[in-house]
């Protein structure tokens, strides 16, 4: 499946539509530096094929272009950083 993430800046989130479903993580700027995941949905009929990946790849990419520190308020994004060591240079020193 080929899908293609969409960045809103505005509503601060990034979205997947596939078939009339729909997926997205969102995230807050707390401080200057910093993106927070605060949260990810992915619609039941999105589930299982990789959909929450790929909404994490671009958030993080997001993030490593801008030269952002990352935090995880969301247990998704906590856990695909953790098993991902190649992002650990994002997290936010705490």
């Amino acid at each position: 499946m080929s899908l293609s993430v969409q960045h809103h800046s505005e509503n601060q989130e990034f979205t997947v539509s596939q078939d009339g479903h729909s997926a997205e993580l969102s995230y807050s700027r707390p401080a200057d530096g910093v993106i927070d995941f605060t949260h990810t949905f992915v619609e039941e009929e999105l589930r299982g094929q990789g959909v929450g990946d790929e909404l994490a790849k671009a958030g993080l990419a997001y993030a490593r272009e801008n030269d952002l520190k990352v935090r995880t308020s969301c247990t998704f994004m906590a856990g695909y950083v953790a098993a991902h060591p190649d992002y650990q240079d994002l997290v936010e020193a705490s």
